[in-house]
């Protein structure tokens, strides 16, 4: 590769590192329409405190599909419970579950704050247009103003309509992070009412803090089948993930087969299990106000403003006179831990384990990995190390594969001269080229899927981790050398604010240790047979292009990458030496003569 060409290839890597500050500078997200923020003060429980709430009164562009929630003229009523794991939090205003904050998890990790304060804690449902259980359409709850009241563990929130409909919710926290809720409808009249279609919002993807990935907020729904994950593409609707097309703005499915929903972000989620399958599932997309800074000075706070609301869709029902009509609900708020919900699956026969998205061959690897790297901890191996060990063990494990296909590779590379006298003595008869080419191989007993099909066999397990990294909630705040968080990027300083367009970009030592390490690999490794040599210059420095890719990524994953290439060149080095040792002539040592 030539200067120019080194030259072109380092400025579009820079431009790759730089695309999300440049595109911040020149492409500011849009911020959120002053209709859309509420003048509603967001009382939390004792010594917490987060932003203000957002009310949809003012519709945004994709409106919801039946009206959102009017916030009452009224003061707020907060009541708050607390279990051991958990802070619930219910409102007046809707008369439903306005937020829960987990008390063992904080919002941000930082290396200057104390990520145990109470005015840190992660929560679900913060800044959510619409509390839990709320009731949507037609003015479904009047004024949407109810009187609160506690009795232990049970929260109660109540109202009755001008036609005489009582609206009872009642909310008992249970243990763990679980809870429990009823919504009864009772008829006080003596005639029969006319209940109109309904939503019952069951909770809205909101993030935790403003270091979160915007893309992992999304809705789980199981029909009894299989799972799926609606998220902001859907709702974008752009072809081929760029093109602008027509944007939705509801998702609506569902035929009296809705076992349970999940809005999540992602490390967190909160599940929402009716007592019988709902009709339908509703999503819509709402503007949310972006989470607290929490004395961070940098952040992507400002693209963090779509929320996806989850409710269940009622039909129109006569209630008789005196009658009630009630729906029970069990509830999960927590974190998205494995074998957790593994567990509350089994018990309500739900396979609530399906919000981990560990589906198919590659979730099945995440899963064993997962699973492993928890037991490898379990017997007091750090994460950090226990990320090295996986890898070591998956390394020596597919060791032979490795060792095989880099064989293979050599013995084909030996062969190109004669390959290429065949390719050119029969040029003008491509079918008798070919048939020529295979018995030749069959001779020498090479096959030119040998170099590649260990490297196919390897990628769901290369993928399976990278995806388990990824979505690993234990790695959360955990440290590792100078990591503080291998769930987030290894990030040791940012850039000067004074740099233009570049002020405040991070820098993360760990992608680039491992595009180095990378660079290494790919010129110690052998070239593949019969590429041109100007590919081969080419795929030297395509490792750059992963610095790129992966800057952003957890500390976790660049961490399995750079030791998963240092162990390569490993192998590499000794497969090297035990050909030149095999290669070298015997040397025959004289008989003395007797």
């Amino acid at each position: 590769m030539d200067r120019k060409s080194f030259i072109i290839l380092g400025v579009a890597v820079l431009l790759l590192v730089a695309m999300s500050p440049l595109v911040d500078h020149f492409f500011p997200p849009k911020p959120i329409p002053a209709g859309l923020l509420s003048s509603m003060t967001n009382r939390p429980p004792t010594n917490i405190t987060t932003p203000a709430a957002v009310s949809n009164a003012a519709a945004p562009a994709n409106a919801p599909y039946v009206a959102p929630l009017v916030v009452p003229a009224g003061p707020e009523q907060i009541i708050s419970v607390t279990n051991d794991f958990l802070i619930a939090q219910f409102t007046s205003h809707g008369g439903g579950l306005k937020a829960v904050f987990l008390r063992k998890y904080p919002a941000v990790i930082s290396r200057t704050r104390n990520t145990t304060a109470e005015t840190n804690m992660a929560a679900l449902n913060v800044n959510a247009p619409a509390p839990v259980l709320a009731l949507l359409g037609n003015e479904a709850q009047g004024d949407n103003y109810f009187a609160l009241t506690r009795n232990g563990r049970i929260v109660r929130a109540e109202k009755t309509l001008a036609n005489g409909l009582r609206l009872v919710k009642e909310f008992e926290i249970g243990t763990n992070y679980l809870f429990s809720a009823r919504l009864r409808m009772e008829n006080t009249t003596g005639q029969a009412l006319k209940l109109p279609e309904r939503e019952v919002v069951m909770g809205t993807a909101t993030p935790i803090g403003p270091l979160d990935d915007p893309t992992t907020l999304g809705t789980f729904w199981y029909n009894g089948v299989k799972a799926q994950n609606i998220k902001q593409p859907w709702f974008a609707n752009r072809t081929l993930g760029c093109i602008p097309g027509t944007p939705r703005t509801v998702y609506d499915e569902g035929t009296n087969n809705v076992i349970w929903t999940a809005v999540h972000n992602q490390f967190f989620t909160l599940a929402a299990v009716p007592s019988s399958p709902a009709p339908r599932i509703m999503i819509h997309p709402v503007a949310i106000q972006p989470p607290a800074m929490v004395g961070l000075t940098n952040s992507t706070s400002a693209s963090l403003t779509n929320g996806l609301e989850s409710a269940y869709w009622y039909p129109a029902a006569v209630l008789p006179p005196h009658q009630t009509l009630e729906g029970a609900y069990t509830f999960y708020a927590g974190p998205k831990e494995y074998n957790r919900m593994a567990q509350i699956g089994a018990q309500m026969n739900n396979k609530l384990d399906l919000i981990m998205d560990f589906s198919g061959p590659i979730g099945f690897f995440s899963k064993m990995l997962l699973i492993s790297m928890n037991f490898l901890n379990y017997l007091g191996l750090g994460y950090g190390w226990t990320i090295i060990a996986i890898t070591v063990i998956i390394k020596v494990i597919f060791w032979p594969l490795t060792k095989a296909a880099t064989k293979s590779q050599k013995r084909m590379q030996a062969l190109q001269p004669q390959l290429k006298a065949i390719a050119e003595k029969y040029k003008d008869d491509p079918v008798k080229k070919n048939q020529k080419t295979m018995d030749f191989m069959k001779e020498h007993k090479v096959s030119p899927l040998g170099s590649c099909l260990p490297t196919l066999i390897q990628i769901p397990v290369f993928f399976g981790f990278y995806w388990m990294l990824r979505n690993a909630i234990e790695l959360r705040g955990v440290g590792f050398l100078w990591v503080h968080d291998l769930s987030q990027p290894d990030t040791v300083a940012y850039l000067p604010a004074m740099l233009p367009f570049l002020g405040g970009f991070p820098i993360n030592p760990l992608p680039l240790i491992m595009g180095v390490t990378q660079l290494w690999q790919a010129h110690i490794l052998p070239p593949s047979p019969g590429m041109d040599p100007g590919q081969q210059k080419i795929m030297r420095y395509m490792p750059l292009m992963f610095i790129a890719l992966l800057y952003r990524m957890s500390a976790g994953l660049t961490l399995y990458w750079t030791v998963q290439n240092l162990l390569s060149i490993l192998q590499t080095k000794m497969t090297k030496m035990t050909d030149e040792i095999a290669a070298k002539p015997a040397v025959m040592v004289p008989k003395k003569k007797t």
